[in-house]
């Protein structure tokens, strides 16, 4: 039986005193895909802040394994397993493919294993490789999205959090990351997904949740959500 891995309890956070979200729940299965759509200014990029510890929830649990992170400080959560990718570029662009790499694996000591991680990636993403003396601002944008999974899949995470990784892509990159999105999830990540091709995002996820005004509006299996007419109108264009 696969077990809930990831939990959102009743959280309420914002900025300052201005509230976000409210009373959202959320959870994560081991290794399954959960995909949030929704409006812009819906709060989905602030339930992901929320998660990594970012952004302390005013309300709410959070816990990981069954274990509370709520307040945890972001390289706390690191450590609990969970990786993020935020929005806009994060990437080191005056370091190389190779050193943003390595930066990704700071903490850890043992240097063969850092080389040996190195590599799946370098496995995983042939054209890193390739580059990997290249200083990472020449990069394509679907280059510079791969080189961003790649350097969090260093820490081997249990779970990643992705903040629209098909933002401002030409369309073979955006096959190409989702599509590498799906290959890190068959090796045993979970994935929670934040993304605006709601479409796309439901086609590759198990599950969906709709954020709406900071609220939980609609959850379910991603492909009833697909087919679901309310939430094509509403949400899917159609």
């Amino acid at each position: 039986m696969v077990r809930v891995g990831l939990e959102v309890r009743h959280v309420t956070a914002g900025y300052g005193e201005i509230e976000i979200l409210h009373d959202v729940n959320l959870s994560v299965k081991e290794s399954e895909i959960v995909c949030i759509i929704g409006p812009n200014g819906s709060g989905k990029s602030t339930l992901l802040k929320t998660i990594c510890g970012l952004i302390k929830p005013k309300e709410g649990d959070i816990l990981v394994d069954g274990e509370p992170i709520t307040g945890c400080r972001p390289h706390e959560v690191i450590k609990k397993g969970i990786t993020y990718i935020a929005q806009y570029g994060s990437i080191f662009r005056e370091m190389t493919v190779l050193e943003n790499l390595e930066m990704g694996g700071y903490t850890i000591k043992d240097k063969e294993i850092l080389k040996e991680r190195i590599k799946k990636v370098f496995e995983m993403f042939p054209v890193l490789k390739v580059k990997k003396n290249m200083v990472a601002n020449l990069l394509s944008g679907g280059e510079q999205r791969m080189l961003e999974i790649g350097r969090a899949l260093i820490l081997e995470p249990k779970y990643m959090l992705i903040d629209e990784p098909s933002i401002g892509l030409a369309p073979k990159f955006i096959e190409e990351i989702f599509n590498k999105i799906i290959e890190v999830n068959k090796n045993g990540v979970a994935l929670i997904l934040v993304e605006q091709n709601a479409h796309k995002a439901l086609s590759i996820s198990h599950r969906g949740f709709v954020l709406d005004g900071g609220k939980i509006r609609y959850k379910g299996e991603a492909k009833a959500l697909l087919t679901n007419p309310k939430i094509k109108k509403l949400y899917l264009g159609g």
